[in-house]
């Protein structure tokens, strides 16, 4: 058995899929969701990467609504289904056959009440559920009111389906999580990125015409994130992608040993604190000095100015926000930007 343990992004993608889906049950939708990534994250560090295939793999990382596949994974060329329940009575070999009795195999994944952990409980053939199932009901007639069959077999007995090439523990070594702030490696003009989408290795990305080995990381520049509909910042970094993808701004991708993370990682529009204050108040950058060498590179002006002067209706595009603080006169403060935190604002 494994444990997987959802972080916040995988979380936020889980729910806000199943509210683009427009599931009938988004509870249910959503334990759905953990179960797939639960098994996708299986995949990933334990299978070759060119023998799966997740179906639903896009429509989670961008929260879109799914294209209704008849299974949800192909591994070795069999049709894999993920049943997510915290009723261990559904994986009972009737119960499973009865929900799903068309795909190849049928991987279980139980989850705790508050959905903090998920186990993968093993994965069993259709084929032989049915015929557990009818040596059930011709030999044993009504199991003991105490004690239940539940068809598992390991989970890593599943390597064993494919080819002996197979191999075990190859765990994804990129670093990043949408939201980071990164930079091109060794390029001490490169601009500010933010991480948008970290591409499973299993995709065959191509950059300039030559296909990539190693893992992508796909980033969108803050200021054509700036150019959209809306204040970006106040969407949560799992959502980024999803509305990147609404609102067609371009990504580009990298490979993940061609990116470091941002020594200053700000950029005019962000929100943040001066941490080491008691009571901190918010802030917004206004501006970044392109001298690396000054002390107070980061000039920001706190959001209570803005209110007295713009009233609730605060946000400025951070193309006009030095100018229009010039001319309403709000007073701005320099920091040095390893003074400075994020305050997210979703």
């Amino acid at each position: 058995m494994y444990l997987y343990t959802p972080d916040e992004i995988d979380r936020e993608r889980a729910h806000h899929q199943a509210v683009i889906q427009g599931a009938d049950n988004l509870d249910v939708k959503r334990i759905g969701n953990l179960g797939e990534l639960a098994f996708e994250q299986f995949c990933r560090e334990y299978l070759p990467v060119e023998m799966w295939e997740w179906e639903n793999e896009e429509a989670i990382r961008r929260c879109n609504a799914e294209s209704f596949s008849g299974h949800d994974f192909e591994v070795f060329g069999y049709e894999i289904d993920v049943k997510t329940s915290r009723d261990v009575s559904a994986f009972r070999p009737a119960n499973l056959l009865e929900n799903d009795p068309d795909d190849d195999i049928i991987v279980m994944v139980w989850h705790r009440d508050n959905e903090d952990a998920l186990i993968l409980l093993g994965w069993e053939r259709t084929e032989t559920l049915k015929s557990k199932v009818r040596t059930q009901d011709a030999y044993s007639g009504e199991e003991p009111e105490k004690l239940a069959h539940l068809a598992a077999r390991p989970m890593n007995e599943l390597q064993d389906l494919g080819p002996n090439t197979a191999h075990m523990n190859q765990k994804p070594q990129n670093p990043f999580k949408p939201g980071d702030r990164v930079r091109k490696a060794g390029d001490d003009d490169a601009s500010v990125a933010v991480v948008v989408e970290v591409v499973p290795p299993e995709k065959d990305v191509s950059l300039y015409g030559q296909t990539m080995d190693g893992e992508a990381v796909s980033v969108a520049f803050p200021n054509m994130l700036d150019d959209g509909p809306g204040n970006w910042r106040e969407i949560h970094p799992a959502k980024l992608a999803s509305y990147c993808d609404d609102q067609d701004i371009q990504l580009y991708t990298y490979k993940h040993t061609n990116l470091e993370y941002a020594e200053n990682p700000f950029t005019p529009g962000d929100y943040v604190i001066k941490p080491d204050y008691e009571d901190p108040d918010l802030a917004v950058v206004l501006e970044v000095a392109e001298d690396g060498d000054d002390d107070r590179d980061i000039t920001i002006v706190f959001c209570k100015h803005l209110e007295k002067e713009f009233g609730e209706q605060t946000y400025v595009p951070p193309a006009e926000l030095e100018s229009r603080c010039d001319e309403a006169g709000i007073k701005s403060y320099s920091y040095g930007h390893d003074e400075l935190s994020f305050k997210p604002q979703y």
